[in-house]
């Protein structure tokens, strides 16, 4: 047993318990693909592609790799949608520039931010519903998406309320 120890401390010094990659802190602990997927704008399929595109093994422990790997899928992430086709990428035709990129981290979400507020500005049919807070992509809404208290019929405050009348009765 004592034999195994050592080796055990030997790997937790060489892991990395976070890997940063942008602004975002990855888990060290997980294998390569999944430490990605947990970056807001890549997803599995991106994720798979980025780590086969670094020549890193998609299932090695992130935190063990070396500079050099880290470095690799890093840059990778950077430059993915130079890479890819522009039908893999999450942004394309921007707006304001033309361009096609592949956003992500606080990025992403600053330019969904953007997106929404544009369209609350022109009033259209999804601002519109964006600014009433209502489903805006066709969802049924007659039944689901309630934001007021339960509604319905609520039993148990039918029976205390005949239990206490049947009880002021008995005592007449």
């Amino acid at each position: 047993m004592s034999a195994e120890e050592p080796q055990d401390e030997q790997d937790d010094e060489d892991l990395q318990y976070f890997v940063r990659i942008g602004q975002t802190d990855l888990d060290g602990t997980k294998s390569v693909e999944r430490s990605l997927i947990e970056m807001n704008g890549i997803g599995r399929r991106t994720a798979r592609i980025i780590a086969d595109k670094a020549g890193v093994d998609r299932t090695a422990t992130f935190g063990r790799l070396d500079d050099d790997a880290i470095d690799a899928v890093v840059e990778k992430v950077e430059e993915y949608a130079d890479e890819v086709p522009d039908w893999l990428t999450n942004r394309q035709n921007d707006f304001y520039t033309g361009e096609t990129t592949h956003e992500v981290g606080n990025e992403l979400q600053m330019s969904r931010r953007y997106d929404i507020n544009r369209m609350k500005m022109i009033s259209s049919y999804k601002g519109v519903r964006h600014k009433k807070g209502q489903k805006v992509r066709g969802q049924r809404t007659k039944s689901t998406g309630r934001t007021e208290g339960t509604i319905g019929v609520n039993v148990e405050e039918i029976r205390e309320q005949e239990a206490e009348e049947a009880a002021e009765e008995g005592d007449e």
